[in-house]
């Protein structure tokens, strides 16, 4: 075994509750600002009722990427209500602005996913500001609480069921071949893609299956955190890059680009066994595991063109995270080219 050191910053994570009840246990007296996007308003609306004279007001207008104008718009809001606790209700979207807040007025941050993403349980913000998505890492950023309610994932259709499920499973494989990889965070790793790795096909099939759902939130708890306790790479960072300059959608990127980076990385990294529970060919098991799950395949369905492919793959290699493999600006846009048409990785 190598030498390692794990070090972990932890919220307090309740699962399997009722999180209108769980909230207003957590919030006590505090003056509270509920997040969300606009498609959760009406849930978020509920919730702010529910905690009553706790709740100092709304805030609806969470965006993908987290995007610095938003923000800005929701501290003024948070400022002038004289607020000292966020709430963040939904999915990435919610989450990210609850940790953008936080970092900027260090106050109470409670987190009611409703997702998939995991990005409720690590310490990393991603901004996106001027067509460019950056990352940072700071203690203030972890939520202090995670309320998992499984029922409030009950509404969420399959597609963002699956890719959001993908999105998650995309941090776990990372970790297992991170720079500063662990056996804690491996085999947690493990664990959370088994866990989604059987929890998806299910819910693709029955999107009520209770049982189902929580082990879905299961596996993502841990693939959140292992997320925020190791290094991520390449996967990652073409994500920032498509996300933050072509506005990409955050799950179904993630989703479209993990069989092509894991097929990138195979070879010069220790995933055996991850790639056994896929048939052992890692990337095309993963390929043939989102196309049974009707997952999106192509980034050109959203708006990504064949014409964009040079420009990301610079964006890509410049400043680049550590990756097992050598990273070429070439070699990305041959990986690009294949996920922007839809073809199997290589």
């Amino acid at each position: 075994m190598k030498p390692f050191t794990y070090q972990t910053m932890q919220a307090r994570v309740r699962f399997d509750v009722d999180a209108a009840t769980a909230v207003c246990e957590e919030v006590k007296d505090r003056r509270t600002l509920v997040l969300s996007t606009p498609f959760q308003a009406s849930d978020a609306q509920a919730l702010a009722k529910g905690l009553g004279a706790r709740c100092a007001g709304l805030f609806t207008e969470a965006a993908m990427h987290t995007p610095v104008d938003v923000t800005e718009r929701a501290v003024a809001l948070f400022d002038e209500l004289s607020a000292d606790c966020v709430v963040a209700f939904g999915g990435g979207s919610a989450t990210g602005l609850g940790k953008a807040i936080a970092y900027r007025r260090d106050c109470l941050q409670i987190a009611i996913p409703t997702t998939y993403a995991g990005s409720e349980v690590t310490p990393i913000l991603g901004q996106t500001e001027n067509g460019l998505k950056t990352t940072l890492r700071d203690a203030r950023v972890l939520p202090d609480v995670v309320l998992y309610d499984p029922s409030l994932t009950l509404g969420l259709t399959v597609s963002m069921s699956v890719t959001s499920g993908l999105n998650a499973m995309a941090h776990a494989f990372e970790a297992l071949y991170a720079r500063d990889s662990n056996p804690v965070a491996s085999h947690m790793a493990l664990e959370g893609i088994k866990a989604l790795q059987s929890a998806l096909p299910v819910i693709a099939g029955n999107p009520q299956h209770r049982e189902a759902r929580t082990q879905a939130l299961y596996g993502a708890w841990l693939c959140g955190t292992v997320l925020g306790s190791v290094g991520m790479s390449l996967h990652h960072k073409l994500a920032h890059a498509l996300g933050g300059s072509f506005n990409l959608p955050h799950a179904e990127t993630h989703a479209i680009l993990l069989p092509h980076t894991m097929a990138y990385n195979a070879g010069a990294a220790e995933l055996a066994e991850a790639a056994a529970l896929f048939g052992g060919d890692l990337g095309s098991g993963l390929y043939g595991f989102a196309a049974s799950l009707d997952a999106p395949l192509a980034l050109g369905g959203y708006g990504f063109e064949k014409a964009d492919i040079a420009r990301a793959a610079k964006l890509a290699t410049a400043n680049p995270y550590w990756n097992p493999r050598p990273v070429t600006e070439q070699d990305i846009a041959i990986l690009l080219s294949r996920a922007q048409s839809g073809a199997a990785p290589a």
